[in-house]
């Protein structure tokens, strides 16, 4: 007779049962600010930010627009995670993929699925310099990819400024600080929506960039979970002497690492800027996409397939958060999300409190 594995040993339900504590303890903090901030409207502000994206199927589709790049920022973090590294530089590798995928879209007229493949290539490339410093000078890559977040955004500013056929005024329009309309300089470079849009009441956002994301997130947990290869980078991640005694190229491993997880980044600046509703302005902060994937991973428990549900999570608080006003500022919601998120992440820490209980309740069972 099979025996009924204890609950303290059962990894996934604890690691949902974190998961869901860690959201319900960022959203009662974030209430708590709402009363203290504006006790009038702070009802009405949960509220808009719990209800807003079931509100109508055009916000729901604007949750799933806004999942996609989150996912792919998530599954970046979580994966170099996995393998040891900590890659803080998602958003650089965002920002590149986006660069280039808006290149191939507007300067080569390519088509959208060229053009998202010269995403993943753009944020492979800035992944790539964390991860051959790291494995040839032992740089620690958390430096280099801070460092490479500033060096991606100004470089990207500094071209987009000096190809004029990017920008939107050489298409018609009064704006020079943004990126062309797809719509008008290559409706083949937008992500098909695949007859979504009716089905999401004419909504503007929805894509298949959502579907793209989470089978990019299954071949993820398949490549990790059942290939050789996911084995020895996790087997670095986990000890890295001890892997290179086994026969492991550890170096190898980093640098791969680091390409796949700044490829996967690159692939939600293509998601992102390839929908064809949002332009790229020349921006004077580093894009926020990446920083969110490390909530996202975290919340996850750098798990590929969590990753889905925890950048479905995040969107949808963001998108409410954006119906609070005007009864709250834009500061305001954006100090309120930011800690709802955070401390939505801390489900690695809630989790080894969840397993210390259960197993101290165990031991005094057996006494």
């Amino acid at each position: 007779m099979k025996m009924k594995k204890p609950l303290a040993e059962n990894a996934m339900l604890i690691s949902i049962l974190a998961s869901v504590i860690s959201i319900v303890i960022g959203l009662l903090v974030g209430f708590i600010l709402l009363l203290i901030l504006n006790p009038a409207k702070a009802g009405t502000g949960i509220g808009a930010m719990l209800g807003t994206g079931f509100s109508s199927l055009d916000q729901f589709g604007k949750v799933l627009y806004q999942a996609a790049p989150l996912m792919m920022c998530g599954l970046s973090v979580g994966f170099a995670f996995k393998t040891g590294l900590f890659n803080i530089g998602a958003s650089g590798q965002y920002t590149m993929g986006a660069f280039f995928a808006l290149i191939g879209a507007i300067m080569f007229q390519l088509p959208c699925g060229v053009c998202l493949l010269l995403a993943c290539l753009g944020g492979a490339i800035w992944g790539l310099f964390p991860g051959l410093f790291k494995a040839l000078f032992n740089v620690n890559e958390v430096i280099t990819s801070i460092m490479f977040n500033w060096i991606g955004m100004f470089l990207v500013n500094l071209c987009l400024a000096n190809m004029p056929l990017m920008l939107a005024s050489a298409w018609g329009a009064s704006n020079s600080d943004r990126t062309a309309a797809l719509a008008t300089a290559n409706p083949g470079a937008i992500i098909p929506k695949a007859g979504l849009d009716k089905l999401f009441g004419n909504s503007s956002w929805i894509n298949i960039s959502v579907f793209i994301a989470i089978g990019v997130a299954i071949l993820m947990w398949f490549i990790l979970q059942k290939t050789t290869f996911g084995y020895e980078l996790k087997a670095c991640g986990m000890n890295k002497e001890a892997a290179r005694y086994a026969g492991i190229s550890a170096n190898r491993n980093i640098v791969s690492s680091m390409v796949i997880a700044g490829a996967l980044s690159g692939l939600g600046g293509g998601l992102y800027y390839l929908a064809g509703t949002i332009q790229y302005v020349l921006e004077k902060s580093i894009l926020s996409m990446g920083f969110d994937g490390i909530p996202v991973a975290l919340l996850a428990n750098s798990n590929p397939v969590g990753t889905i549900f925890s950048s479905l999570f995040i969107s949808y608080i963001k998108v409410g958060g954006s119906a609070m006003q005007p009864n709250f500022s834009s500061e305001t919601i954006n100090i309120v999300i930011a800690v709802i998120i955070y401390l939505a992440a801390f489900a690695l820490l809630v989790r080894g409190v969840i397993v210390k209980i259960l197993k101290g309740k165990k031991e005094r069972g057996v006494k």
